[in-house]
């Protein structure tokens, strides 16, 4: 099916222009020309329920359905009404792509352009690509992860999958430490956090108040993160002076926090999975790719690169 839908969209673009032209339904009623002997076209053995026939050549149901959910994947998630899915959009698929693209097929078959060297190395190449994608489908398919595997990734790394921590940051930063210690004694004293901050902070926020909003650690300076991240600081409490790496001074006030919590491990359970599916796969491949490079004869001439 994979290998099906990377076909169909090599071709795509190929045949987008006939959507334009004359129906097919206009061409199957004419009446029949003289037309000149064509090479006989090789019927391929038939899989699937026959739904229309071009000279010799079936076309299934199958084979339909599976160019729509092509060309219905590259439609846009902003445009859905651009995606087939009625009887008679399907029809319409059949007549006005798949049909006549099997025309012009046959008549380039009979026309010998398949054995232009052009066309024969870029179907080599096509039939390379093909093979690779499959044989790395297959050996990722013999992949499996233990249960066992999974709980110990879960244990090894708890803390890591937690979900971020987030803290609401009010700031109050000046120049000098002397008046970051008068800021912080009137701050002590029950003066109004937000108002000293318009009135005393050389910050850009202190037009907010000193507001910051919700922000997750390592998105400000270790010196500023060491405060704003400590445990010992409590939501409505005021951190103690600090200079930051800018060289200011800074007052700190917790106004919230969310997030931080441990999700359980049936919770992770898929996500880790499919994680350590993939880590394994990618060895797995690095693996193969390893034996057979050292089993092979490889010669590179680098000389010859310019």
């Amino acid at each position: 099916m994979k290998l099906r839908l990377l076909t169909v969209g090599m071709v795509c673009c190929v045949i987008a222009f006939l959507a334009g032209c004359d129906k097919i339904a206009d061409i199957l009623q004419m009446k029949k020309p003289q037309i000149k002997e064509k090479t006989a076209v090789t019927a391929p053995m038939v899989k699937g329920t026959v739904i229309a026939k071009v000279n010799n050549t079936p076309i299934t149901l199958e084979d339909l359905n599976q160019e729509i959910d092509a060309e219905n994947a590259m439609v846009s998630r902003d445009k859905p009404e651009a995606k087939i899915t009625t009887r008679d959009q399907t029809i319409s698929y059949l007549k006005d792509r798949l049909i006549r693209r099997t025309l012009l097929y046959q008549e380039a078959l009979s026309m010998g352009l398949d054995r232009k060297d052009a066309i024969i190395e870029a179907l080599e190449k096509t039939r390379q690509d093909l093979l690779v994608v499959e044989l790395v489908r297959e050996e990722a398919e013999k992949i499996d992860v233990t249960s066992k595997e999974i709980e110990d990734y879960y244990n090894t790394y708890k803390e890591q999958l937690k979900e971020p921590e987030e803290r609401q940051i009010r700031e109050i930063m000046v120049s000098s430490e002397p008046e970051a210690k008068e800021i912080l004694i009137q701050l002590l004293q029950g003066a109004d956090f937000a108002t000293l901050a318009k009135e005393k902070s050389k910050a850009p926020s202190a037009k907010d108040g000193g507001d910051l909003g919700y922000i997750k650690k390592g998105t400000k300076p270790v010196q500023y993160d060491t405060v704003a991240f400590a445990d010992s600081l409590e939501v409505g409490k005021i951190s103690n002076i600090f200079k930051g790496s800018d060289g200011n001074y800074y007052v700190l006030k917790l106004e919230g926090r969310r997030g931080g919590q441990q999700k359980s491990l049936t919770e992770l359970w898929e996500d880790i999975k499919r994680g350590l599916t993939f880590l394994k796969q990618e060895q797995k491949i690095e693996d193969l790719i390893g034996k057979l490079s050292r089993e092979a004869k490889i010669e590179v001439y680098e000389g010859q690169i310019k």
